[in-house]
């Protein structure tokens, strides 16, 4: 990024635990106006790292993804929102897509989606034609907003917002080994399992059809069949889980 003013944009993040990979996450929105990081008792040096990097640190107990990303946009003092989870780096062209959104002054309120693309342990990279998650992270704050969830975080678009799509990918770094990667998925399930929703009923008959459904949509309508032995295992993993 260049020298110029930066665009009044607050990226925000929660976090618990994230020594490993909030380093390189927060490098990555040097050219952002503000930085909240929300913690939820990280026990490592999530919040010396964040307050070092010059982000805001707020503490609040964990309630499950929604309320805390609406606790962090809230938290915002800027209208304009990019959310980043800890885990996951904005590309340069990405920042310099949105940067240049605010050429000539803010535009008007919308929502962005933009691709979030899965980096396998060990690679710095996504894989090729990689197609995981498309999802509005980038919003005015009158248009868009995240719904308060336990689950399923996704931001909420007020009808008659224009939804536009960034170029350019953040990248996320799942885990720093595929051991890593095994422990996250066992414990995103069992927060899943915990907190799920519908009849006992059709939530049992899915057992016979969740593990291949998801298999086939990780392996192939999401593209882990161009990984190799990598999208091959990681596409095991998440339906297991699943």
């Amino acid at each position: 990024m260049t020298n110029r003013p930066a665009p009044p944009v607050s990226a925000f993040i929660i976090a618990k635990d994230e020594e490993a990979r909030l380093p390189r996450t927060l490098a990555a929105l040097s050219w952002v106006d503000e930085v909240v990081v929300v913690d939820s008792g990280s026990t490592d040096r999530t919040v010396e790292i964040a307050r070092a990097a010059g982000a805001r640190v707020l503490h609040r107990d964990w309630t499950g993804f929604g309320p805390q990303k609406v606790f962090a946009e809230a938290a915002c003092r800027n209208d304009w929102v990019l959310n980043v989870d800890a885990d996951e780096v904005v590309a340069p062209e990405l920042a310099r897509e949105i940067a240049g959104l605010f050429t000539g002054g803010p535009p008007a309120p919308a929502a962005w989606r933009m691709r979030i693309l899965t980096v396998y342990p060990g690679r710095a990279r996504p894989r090729p034609l990689a197609a995981d998650f498309n999802e509005v992270r980038f919003y005015h704050r009158a248009a868009a907003g995240y719904r308060d969830h336990p689950v399923h975080d996704r931001v909420a678009v007020r009808a008659g917002t224009a939804v536009r799509q960034f170029k350019a990918p953040v990248r996320h770094f799942t885990a720093d080994g595929w051991a890593g990667f095994v422990d996250k998925e066992n414990r995103h399930s069992s927060f899943l399992a915990a907190n799920r929703s519908g009849r006992r009923g059709p939530l049992a008959l899915r057992l016979f059809t969740e593990m291949p459904m998801t298999f086939l949509k990780y392996y192939i309508l999401r593209r882990h069949i161009t990984g190799g032995w990598r999208g091959f295992f990681f596409a095991l993993s998440a339906a297991y889980a699943r």
